[in-house]
């Protein structure tokens, strides 16, 4: 199957936030309900009213957004707004309510910042952030985000290709997969300290030729600006086409071994959270449905989209799988 890839979009070129927000009255006014909920697992109350087996009701599509760079998805979706993706989080390091996570986030330190890269590699070593950040071509990839909880979101990240930081620290032949983990603070991280049922650190994984595929990045930002706290900063992961409990916050450990790697929520969970975690209708959470999802901001339903719309670009990786009983 062809490999396409998402355009790149320089860091230069990416639109201001105060050109966005003109942007935001104009669909607003042209009828786009955009609600004040939003970002990082899962959806505000009112508004997160989670598929059950046999929800079909679906919203119509929005209308195309405009054709100015870095206002909408390949698809032609608006992104959501900054408050959306800064204020509505899940982060179960500082809360297990999306609403509380920015409050308590506000003012965590995340400079300086380094993330310590060892494994099965030819060059491990600890590396800082701003250092990761002149090494490699910083640009902007407009992406969705589904949460395994049935709510999706248009994102414009920015950072760079994980691939490009492999290639640099040269994985060896025996190296399978690529385990990341986040910071471990009881202190600084209340989510850590008052909840013992996770077993903490948050570690995530992808197999190395997920990792190299070139929609997988590592972000330092959105919207032009540098992560905040609550969406991750100062490093985290985006893995588009899987549910967004993959893409791991604050990475501080990014290891290349031989084994499976156990996440956080397969742990946890296993029988409802697997390893792969790809977007995928026609596999329902145990719980609820998952064909479809409320994309934040709009009424109604849409239908959920194989590997959340990156079918094109991912396919190939899972050919020959069951991904029903990889999931």
């Amino acid at each position: 199957m062809a490999r396409i890839q998402i355009p790149k979009i320089p860091w230069q070129e990416i639109t201001p936030e105060e050109v966005f927000l003109n942007r935001r009255k104009f669909m607003k006014g042209a009828g786009l309900a955009l609600g004040t909920a939003a970002l990082a697992a899962c959806s505000m109350p009112e508004m997160e009213e989670i598929a059950s087996e046999g929800d079909t009701e679906t919203a119509a599509q929005p209308e195309a957004a405009s054709a100015e760079l870095g206002t909408a998805d390949e698809l032609g979706d608006p992104l959501n707004t900054f408050e959306q993706i800064t204020n509505y989080n899940n982060y179960y390091e500082f809360s297990t309510d999306k609403q509380a996570v920015a409050r308590l986030a506000e003012g965590y330190p995340t400079s300086p910042w380094t993330v310590e890269i060892g494994g099965l590699v030819n060059n491990p070593g600890t590396y800082d952030v701003d250092d990761l950040k002149q090494m490699f071509d910083i640009e902007e990839r407009i992406y969705r985000l589904r949460c395994v909880e049935a709510w999706s979101m248009v994102i414009p990240w920015m950072g760079f290709q994980l691939s490009d930081l492999l290639e640099v620290i040269e994985p060896t032949s025996d190296a399978k997969y690529v385990r990341m983990e986040t910071i471990l603070d009881m202190e600084g991280m209340p989510g850590q300290r008052n909840s013992s049922w996770y077993q903490w650190p948050y570690v995530e994984g992808l197999r190395i030729d997920e990792a190299m595929n070139p929609l997988a990045i590592l972000a330092t930002g959105l919207y032009g600006k540098d992560l905040l706290p609550q969406n991750g900063a100062p490093i985290r992961l985006v893995v588009p086409w899987k549910y967004g409990f993959k893409s791991v916050k604050s990475i501080v450990k990014l290891d290349l071994v031989a084994e499976q790697p156990t996440s956080l929520w397969m742990a946890a969970a296993g029988h409802e959270y697997g390893f792969y975690a790809n977007v995928n209708p026609e596999v329902n959470h145990p719980r609820w449905s998952q064909a479809t999802e409320r994309r934040i901001g709009e009424r109604g339903r849409r239908p959920t989209l194989m590997f959340n719309g990156y079918e094109e670009q991912v396919a190939y990786l899972y050919e020959g799988m069951d991904l029903v009983a990889n999931y």
